[in-house]
C-alpha cells in the first residue's frame, strides 16, 4: 500500500487531514500513531475548522519538517506549497472545498493522497 492510499484509509479511519497524512508516514518518522492524532489536532477543516489552510498541507509540512530534523526546509516547503497548489487547484480549505463557489477544486481524499504523493517525491 502507498503512503497515499494509507493516508486515504486514515482519513476514512476518522482522522482529520493533517492526522491521516502524518499517520501515513509515522513508520518513517518513528512516532506512533496516536503522536501522529495528537500532532495533527489542531489542523482539520482548515487549522482549528476556520476553513484556512488546508489540513492535508499542514500536515505534509508537518512531517516534511521532522523528516529533516532540524536542517533547512524552507526551499522544499515552497516546492511542496507550490506542487499542492498546482495539483488541487487551492491550499485553502474552503476554496478547495468550493464553499463560496458551489464548485469543488479537491476532495479531502484527493488533497490527502496529493500531499502524501508530493511527500514521497520531495524525501
Amino acid at each position: 500500500m502507498t503512503k497515499s492510499e494509507l493516508a486515504v484509509q486514515y482519513k476514512h479511519s476518522g482522522f482529520n487531514c493533517a492526522q491521516a497524512v502524518i499517520a501515513a508516514w509515522a513508520d518513517e518518522l518513528g512516532i506512533d500513531i496516536e503522536t501522529a492524532r495528537a500532532l495533527g489536532a489542531g489542523f482539520g477543516a482548515g487549522m482549528g475548522t476556520m476553513g484556512a489552510t488546508c489540513g492535508a498541507l499542514c500536515g505534509a509540512q508537518i512531517v516534511l519538517g521532522m523528516k529533516n530534523k532540524g536542517k533547512p526546509v524552507m526551499g522544499s516547503a515552497r516546492k511542496l506549497f507550490s506542487e499542492f497548489h498546482n495539483r488541487c487547484g487551492a491550499t485553502i480549505c474552503v476554496d478547495l472545498k468550493g464553499v463560496a463557489t458551489g464548485r469543488m477544486l479537491c476532495s479531502c481524499d484527493d488533497c490527502v493522497a496529493n500531499a502524501s504523493e508530493i511527500l514521497g517525491e520531495l524525501l
